[in-house]
């Protein structure tokens, strides 16, 4: 399917969804905790649906309605489950292969087409160290791994922080304590947002900044009930949307206490010259004459797409730098940007870690979305403060982490289609 927009103006409020890394750590969490946890209002899209099945072959009991209530395994692994599919999931593979590593029988991981790209490498060898098995051709999926994990020493690269939050999320449940070095880490806001779920669940670890971590073993997770957090990298392209068509809108249900990362693009956006105010009902946007800014994007690197779209339509020259892990994501987001935007006639600079955009007038035509969700939503965005019509391919891969997107554009006034 695709996503035609076209040039309109945005008017009236948004409630932002449930954030996917939080309803993906939730469901992890629980799915190994002892007793019945109640996530309210989680995220139901493919990326959480894909952990949500992953866990139930774990052998978690979940019961789906507008809360999930999921019955844990007691920190055990079913015996049955052989393989786990997923799908897109970058996150889920990531957390979950850290998790098998507990069982002591042979378990396969596998996913999509674009999950069969993601390097492992780093989180498979810092498993070996403490005591999984791996077998691997090339260290990305399909790869089986077998327990049990034992605990140790390990190093990891944390050029995704998801390798890191997947052994902190593993460790506690390992038989022995494990310490953890940490080197080259990225997207930091995401560790420290796995942090704060280990100190919710009240788990004995030591740290000294983010480089180190001691974490005592044989441990076990407690049942929670807790709502999920509104999604900043959700909101992140209503706001941008709204900065570039000059419109004001109202964005809810954002709590910006949280630690998400993305929550810094306001700050970005406001320092570009849109108004930002916060108010008892939520975050009044209002877009003005943008001015073109030097960002590091290393802690926020899911917002290069929808900041790269902003830059298109601010004065002078914004450089997005310091996110060369953008590369290694459902896509390489830095070339498959730079490469969309030049087809509707930006001004664009790849770098080897960012983007240097410089004002342009934007014209819409045909762009491909890389069956990339954050591709597909961001050039969208493009395209309703664009010329003509633009017309986004993959438009299915928003249902990854925001399943009602077109309708909430729709519903801010946004001239915005789902066609075949």
């Amino acid at each position: 399917m695709k996503l035609k927009s076209e040039r309109s103006g945005l008017a009236g409020e948004i409630l932002i969804p449930a954030s996917k890394s939080h309803t993906i750590r939730a469901v992890s969490f629980s799915g190994m905790a002892e007793g019945k946890s109640v996530l309210r209002n989680p995220l139901i899209a493919s990326d959480t649906i894909s952990c949500i099945n992953s866990i139930k072959e774990f052998g978690a009991v979940i019961e789906q309605d507008k809360d999930l209530v999921i019955t844990g395994t007691r920190g055990l692994i079913n015996p049955e489950c052989k393989k786990i599919d997923v799908g897109n999931s970058g996150t889920t593979l990531r957390i979950l292969t850290a998790l098998a590593a507990l069982a002591p029988h042979p378990i396969t991981f596998d996913g999509d087409e674009s999950i069969r790209k993601r390097p492992m490498i780093h989180l498979l060898s810092a498993l070996e160290n403490l005591g999984a098995e791996i077998d691997s051709t090339d260290n990305k999926c399909p790869f089986v791994i077998k327990g049990p994990l034992k605990g140790g020493k390990t190093v990891v690269n944390g050029i995704s922080s998801q390798f890191v939050t997947a052994l902190l999320i593993a460790c506690p449940l390992a038989k022995h304590d494990t310490e953890i070095y940490v080197e080259n880490l990225h997207e930091k806001p995401y560790l420290e947002m796995t942090i704060d779920w280990l100190k919710k669940q009240s788990i004995e670890f030591e740290n000294k900044g983010l480089d180190w971590f001691k974490i005592t073993g044989g441990q076990k997770y407690k049942a929670f009930d807790l709502p999920i957090p509104a999604d900043f990298s959700s909101a992140t392209f209503s706001l941008c949307a709204a900065a570039i068509t000059g419109s004001e809108i109202l964005i809810k249900g954002l709590d910006f206490t949280d630690h998400q990362g993305d929550k810094e693009v306001f700050k970005h956006i406001e320092k570009m010259g849109a108004q930002i105010k916060h108010t008892s009902d939520g975050v009044l946007v209002r877009g003005d004459n943008l001015k073109g800014i030097e960002i590091d994007m290393n802690a926020t690197p899911d917002a290069l797409p929808a900041l790269a779209v902003a830059g298109c339509f601010a004065e002078g020259k914004t450089s997005l730098l310091n996110v060369a892990q953008a590369r290694l994501k459902e896509c390489d987001r830095i070339s498959c940007m730079a490469t969309e935007l030049r087809k509707m006639k930006a001004e664009v600079e790849e770098l080897e870690d960012g983007l240097i955009i410089k004002k342009s007038e934007l014209a819409g035509t045909n762009v491909c979305g890389y069956n990339d969700h954050r591709m597909v939503m961001a050039l969208t965005i493009a395209g309703i403060a664009s010329k003509g019509e633009t017309f986004v391919d993959s438009a299915e891969s928003v249902n990854i982490t925001y399943p009602s997107f077109v309708k909430d554009m729709q519903n801010l006034g946004a001239k915005i289609e789902l066609i075949d």
